[in-house]
């Protein structure tokens, strides 16, 4: 019964994650400009708050537009299939 309450919060985390990252690609693309991709919550370092601009900066902000886009499709994947694990 343990395993049937962790995967109903796994899916519930990867629906969550998949539209957080589905609307860092939209306002990404739509704005021209994304942050990049780990972010801190806490903003302990430079690194967290770099935003990439299309116009200024195009290989490094499709690099993020690519890998939100992988998360995003992961997310929803693993949303879908849920955590399988084979009866071993």
């Amino acid at each position: 019964m343990v395993s049937g309450r962790f995967d109903i919060a796994y899916r519930i985390v990867a629906i969550a994650l998949c539209v957080y990252s589905g609307r860092e690609l939209w306002y990404g693309l739509v704005e021209r400009k994304i942050t990049f991709i780990s972010s801190d919550l806490l903003d302990w370092s430079r690194w967290s708050t770099q935003v990439f601009h299309r116009d200024t900066e195009p290989v490094r902000y499709w690099i993020q537009i690519n890998g939100t886009t992988f998360g995003m499709v992961a997310c929803f994947v693993a949303a879908i299939i849920g955590w399988w694990q084979p009866n071993t």
